[in-house]
């Protein structure tokens, strides 16, 4: 194909938050597919911010949401958006993330953060549960096993923040993990949610 246009440049950073010059590359790389050069930039950006990992993140944020019923509030969410410098916390983007997922929170109900805070007894409940029922369903036994490694992925999706599409694609289509990490990789540093709570009305706490 021919050159890529200024048009294919705007578009593509709108879409994927990267700079100029990384979107420009990145349609040059994929002859000019914005859909695989989103899948480039997302893959580089995670690789970034994959070696970003493990830096101290001791600034940050307070995401909140309030949803309302009747004209009152039912359900609160803090969200603990961590960073590495105040410079970033304090960024209209940076805060308006963490008050996005803190609205991603109040509708998919994350238990915890990511897979390594799921207790290792949920997980082993989890798997029993998951046997049990392959069993009823008169499956036999030399396929159980693959059939918990696969049902337990959704059991991670429906618990965990960073497994969970974020619930709104417009803004970011992928999951609440890959948007915490494509946005370390724009802003340049470790980026991670540090802590999340719920509270609903008639709700018991977990």
């Amino acid at each position: 194909m021919g050159e890529v246009t200024a048009q294919q440049v705007s578009a593509l950073r709108k879409a994927t938050g990267a700079g100029m010059m990384d979107a420009k590359r990145a349609l040059e790389e994929t002859a000019g597919d914005a859909d695989r050069a989103k899948d480039l930039l997302r893959e580089k950006g995670l690789a970034s911010a994959a070696k970003r990992t493990g830096r101290v993140t001791e600034q940050g944020s307070i995401g909140h949401y309030l949803h309302f019923q009747a004209d009152r509030p039912v359900i609160g969410v803090l969200v603990e958006l961590a960073s590495e410098t105040d410079f970033v916390a304090k960024s209209d983007a940076f805060r308006r993330a963490a008050n996005d997922i803190a609205m991603h929170v109040a509708a998919a109900r994350p238990r915890w953060v990511r897979r390594e805070d799921v207790p290792e007894d949920a997980i082993a409940k989890e798997r029993e549960l998951i046997a049990a029922q392959a069993r009823n369903e008169g499956k036999p036994e030399s396929v159980i096993a693959k059939i918990i490694e696969g049902r337990i992925g959704t059991f991670y999706e429906d618990n965990v923040l960073y497994d969970q599409p974020f619930v709104n694609p417009q803004k970011f289509e992928g999951t609440v993990g890959a948007m915490v990490q494509a946005m370390a990789a724009q802003m340049g540093e470790n980026i991670e949610v540090a802590r999340i709570s719920r509270l609903a009305v008639g709700e018991e706490s977990e």
